[in-house]
């Protein structure tokens, strides 16, 4: 066992070809693939796997498999990191209709490389589910062009979304070239029957009825060998993925509808295909834009606004304005609308006490300080009474901020809401940054000084 761990390892290290595992579609009988950290990792785990599960269930001592030989073998704990989106040079050579051209000339039997790869940047499917896709995958509804595809890998069959103009009409040129390869063999056009289960893509060996797809294997060295022409870094297909995802949460979809449209278990793996930078100005714009009720309100940290809206009822006993017209507030901001208008607050600033307060994830940092302060008031005091009093008096503030962070997890930002402070100092001080004076007034009151 431990030959074989020092083997795997060299070869991972080197880029060694695999002894046992091979790539289907690669030539008749497939091709040994490269041993990578990442493989490695998947046959320590899966031998680890069936090694455990026969030293408990006793057939490893029937058949005398030492327990030390087993326990050898170590865990793979390879974590790959996650796929970058294109970066703007790239994602315009990868469109450029130049370089497209040149794609289309490395596929010199015309089973559709261009077209599959145009499929995956318009639509961010996966790539088995535009390589295999059927004859039948366009139509139209209500006089929207719709793409139907299976997402075989969570067990969606036969999904729809929208795609642009121009991809429905590619496709209808890659339908129109499958089913003449199709009248050239059998001399007849397919039946309604025939056309459910004809590959759009067909591949040319061994697939006389044409129902085999093009396989991955043969996609991707074509793509890879585009890309090595390009006066670009290494990229991959997947990343047109990521870069979608993170489109549309900048243009202001939560991981909600990141997670329906990419076709996602749930938002925590939609948000493994987000990338969001600190940096970027959309984040404060989304941290801000979720909001949830203060402590000073009826339900202290209900959601407000973001991927669950709160219900007409709760706006109306809530009496909050959700047009976020606004404005900011000491740690927060203030939807009471005379205010926002620039009338004078009635209730002498008592934010965090008012009904009309409500709470950011931009403030999620100062909430988290505020909190560890009321804490250690309360281990200070002096009896436990005025302890248990404190933490009664902040009660309703620990809802809000637990709301507040349930409400940043569910949209995931909040390590990011945790990572960042985005109040500004005007936010803080808005008693001193909201006193001006006329700088004409200023320039009499001093010399009205000086004579004096």
């Amino acid at each position: 066992m431990t030959d074989f761990i020092a083997d795997q390892r060299y070869r991972a290290q080197h880029g060694l070809k695999s002894l046992g595992a091979h790539t289907q579609g690669r030539g008749p009988d497939g091709g040994p693939t490269l041993v990578t950290k990442s493989t490695m990792a998947a046959t320590f785990n899966g031998a680890r796997r069936i090694l455990r599960f026969a030293m408990e269930s006793g057939e490893a001592e029937q058949i005398g498999l030492a327990r030390s030989f087993i326990v050898t073998l170590p865990t793979g704990r390879y974590k790959s990191g996650r796929r970058r989106p294109f970066p703007d040079d790239v994602a315009r050579a990868l469109a450029d209709e130049l370089n497209l051209g040149n794609l289309e000339g490395l596929d010199p039997s015309d089973r559709g490389l261009r077209d599959a790869w145009e499929a995956l940047v318009l639509t961010s499917r996966r790539c088995n589910e535009v390589l295999k896709l059927r004859l039948e995958c366009i139509g139209r509804l209500n006089s929207l062009p719709m793409f139907w595809h299976d997402q075989t890998k969570i067990g969606n069959y036969d999904q729809a979304i929208r795609i642009p103009e121009r991809l429905y009409q590619r496709i209808q040129q890659r339908q129109d070239k499958t089913v003449t390869r199709f009248i050239q063999r059998f001399g007849r056009p397919p039946t309604p029957q025939e056309r459910l289960k004809i590959a759009l893509f067909p591949r040319k060996q061994k697939n006389r009825r044409m129902l085999e797809s093009v396989s991955y294997g043969w996609f991707s060295d074509g793509f890879r060998a585009w890309v090595d022409t390009l006066d670009i870094a290494h990229v991959v297909a997947h990343q047109a993925r990521h870069t979608l995802a993170t489109n549309l949460l900048k243009n202001g979809a939560d991981l909600s509808h990141v997670k329906r449209y990419l076709g996602q278990f749930s938002e925590r793996m939609a948000e493994h295909y987000v990338h969001l930078a600190n940096t970027d100005p959309r984040l404060e714009e989304a941290l801000n834009s979720l909001w949830v009720a203060g402590p000073g309100s009826a339900e202290p940290g209900l959601m407000l606004s973001g991927s669950e809206p709160m219900t007409r009822q709760e706006a109306e006993a809530l009496a909050i304005d959700l047009t976020h017209r606004s404005t900011p507030a000491e740690d927060g901001f203030c939807t009471f609308q005379p205010v926002v208008n620039g009338d004078a607050c009635p209730f002498n600033l008592n934010c965090h006490s008012c009904d009309k307060f409500v709470m950011s994830g931009a403030d999620l940092v100062y909430w988290h300080r505020k909190r560890e302060q009321w804490r250690m008031l309360a281990e200070r005091a002096p009896d436990s009474t005025t302890a248990d009093y404190l933490h009664e008096v902040f009660e309703p503030t620990a809802r809000a901020i637990d709301g507040l962070e349930k409400a940043l997890a569910a949209v995931g930002l909040l390590d990011d809401a945790l990572a960042l402070d985005l109040r500004r100092p005007q936010d803080y001080f808005g008693k001193v940054w909201s006193t001006a004076f006329r700088a004409q007034d200023l320039a009499h009151a001093q010399q009205g000084g000086d004579a004096a």
